[in-house]
């Protein structure tokens, strides 16, 4: 077999084995159980909160759960604009980067605190070192941590009988960064620093090239930021190429820990949820589900990269390394295929090569992975977006099949539903809607300067903008001139509404749920946890996406695949 082949299959099976003991561990955490790492957060976490004066043994409502998490992000993003805008004459600054437009700061503050990590800058030439550290790394643990949170209490309304308490959303927040986050980020960061990746905070060094000429090489805290962008499914880049840039990732070995790192959590989170309900059986059916979907996007995604550009390759010229451009010869056409499709089956959208150099059905799977948005999904939010479709799953069957639509022993009534639909056509929506207004834009003015691919490229990297803002990912097809006051405003429009929305729902339908009476399950009762209704829940998910994104997909990359051979 050939051994970049065995390089992908070595990095799942090792996320999966990690996930699955992760996923105990998450358990543990959310359902208070003592844990080793409690001699050294306990009294940590108890500080804390006696200074912030929170009561963390007040349970929440959904609503109360609600309004803490959009109350704190909101002063998080004022926060956030403040250094951006700021950070030219704020201290830290050895490389002396200027302060951010107003724009611009808008759409990266908004990015950052929704978990996008969309990035219209360079991080070399685009930041300080005290907004990489104090903004947007720390801004890279709290929204990952309140994406976990919110799912813990997800997690805790489906295991509850009857109830409108939900457990207290700062515990689950802090103990999520504390207890999860940090830890997994200390471990990575190290592997990546002793590889290379810097960690000081020192401004640029100068070398001189084998041309002869002086290049100027920053520097800086990378490897803080590297661990928690993967770990966290942020994928907001230290460096302006991301991961492709040799200082993040410098070789192969820390292109398997930072790959591995991308799906951990979301795919412990599955297994936690199976642990904390003491409903194994349930989790492997969706891991199953969301594996299978997963797997549809990324065989046909390496085996096109290691094929080669079809243009190329009608012409009688061999490509025994696959379609390399826009990709590092340390990793491969088969990895960077492989990191292709995990960061954008998760909200990750880091990269270690160009998607804007993939093949074109690759770049159609790569924004597949981000229209479905739950073949694992973001930390916390993946599992949210995927409740949705399970709503709907148990709704339809139990239609088809006669029986009322009961999940968890909560029946699923109109109220429910209503709440699913809309958020399930929530997402199509944004990214459509936006899209469509663009290339209006564009059409109306084509000189404006925004794309350096007319055609159907032209639309697939409008598109990807979109698809990727309204996924929370972050990655790009960067032939787009994106950093303007248009696509600064509504990409951040289109981000905080794709955040925030998709979680209120899944929470309210949870906590509405919970407060319901309890009916014991029986002969009727429809099963959740067969591959059946696994396979139910899969055709739900493909249909929607379908019907949502086969028109506009057939406009960009499968009319450019067609225009290629």
């Amino acid at each position: 077999m050939n051994t970049e082949i065995l390089g992908i299959i070595l990095m799942f099976i090792l996320t999966v084995l990690l996930a699955i003991p992760l996923g105990r561990y998450i358990a543990k955490i959310y359902s208070g159980e003592s844990t080793f790492l409690d001699p050294i957060f306990n009294p940590l976490e108890k500080l804390f909160f006696r200074i912030s004066g929170i009561n963390v043994r007040q349970e929440m409502t959904w609503k109360q759960h609600l309004v803490a998490l959009l109350t704190i992000n909101f002063l998080w993003f004022f926060w956030a604009m403040f250094i951006l805008m700021n950070q030219g004459w704020l201290p830290w600054n050895p490389d002396e980067n200027p302060s951010m437009t107003a724009d611009l700061a808008f759409n990266t503050a908004i990015s950052f605190v929704a978990n996008t990590n969309l990035q219209h800058y360079s991080g070399e030439t685009g930041m300080s070192y005290l907004g990489q550290i104090v903004c947007l790394t720390f801004f890279q643990f709290i929204s990952a941590g309140a994406g976990m949170a919110v799912c813990a209490v997800v997690f805790n309304a489906m295991k509850a009988r009857t109830t409108d308490k939900l457990g207290n959303f700062y515990n689950y927040f802090l103990k999520s960064c504390t207890r999860i986050l940090l830890p997994l980020s200390l471990i990575v960061a190290i592997i990546v620093a002793f590889n290379g990746t810097p960690m000081n905070t020192e401004g640029k060094a100068s070398f001189i090239s084998m041309q002869g000429d002086t290049v100027q090489v920053s520097r800086g805290p990378a490897a803080a930021m590297v661990a928690i962008k993967q770990l966290g499914t942020n994928g907001g880049g230290y460096f302006g190429v991301n991961s492709a840039h040799p200082l993040e990732n410098p070789n192969y070995l820390t292109n398997i820990v930072e790959d591995v790192s991308i799906i951990l959590i979301p795919i412990a989170m599955i297994f936690a949820l199976g642990f904390y309900l003491k409903r194994k059986r349930f989790a492997w059916v969706i891991f199953g589900v969301m594996t299978i979907g997963f797997l549809c996007f990324l065989i046909p995604s390496v085996y096109l990269e290691m094929k080669g550009n079809p243009a190329i390759s009608s012409m009688g010229i061999a490509q025994q390394m696959g379609s390399m451009e826009g990709k590092e010869v340390r990793f491969g056409s088969a990895a960077s295929a492989y990191w292709g499709i995990t960061t954008t089956v998760t909200s990750n959208g880091s990269v270690n090569a160009m998607h804007d150099s993939f093949t074109p059905l690759t770049g159609m799977f790569t924004l597949l992975g981000m229209m479905v948005n739950a073949f694992y999904g973001g930390v916390g939010v993946g599992f949210l977006n995927f409740y949705i479709f399970i709503i709907i799953a148990v709704f339809i069957s139990g239609l088809m099949v006669g029986r009322t639509p009961e999940f968890m022993g909560k029946k699923i009534e109109a109220r429910e539903m209503k709440i699913a639909t809309i958020i399930a056509l929530l997402h199509p929506l944004m990214i459509l809607a936006a899209t469509a207004l663009s290339s209006h834009v564009f059409v109306a003015n084509p000189d404006i300067g925004w794309l350096n691919n007319p055609g159907f490229h032209g639309f697939s990297e409008m598109l990807y903008e979109y698809t990727s803002s309204a996924a929370n990912n972050g990655s790009g097809f960067e032939g787009l001139g994106d950093n303007t006051v248009w696509w600064n405003v509504t990409c951040g429009i289109v981000m905080i509404l794709s955040r925030f929305l998709p979680i209120i729902g899944p929470v309210a339908i949870a906590g509405i749920l919970a407060s319901k009476k309890h009916i014991p399950e029986s002969a009727g009762t429809l099963k959740t946890d067969t591959s059946t209704f696994g396979l139910m829940v899969f055709a739900v998910i493909m249909i929607l996406a379908a019907l949502s994104f086969f028109p506009a997909l057939t406009l960009g990359p499968i009319s450019e695949f067609f225009s290629i051979r």
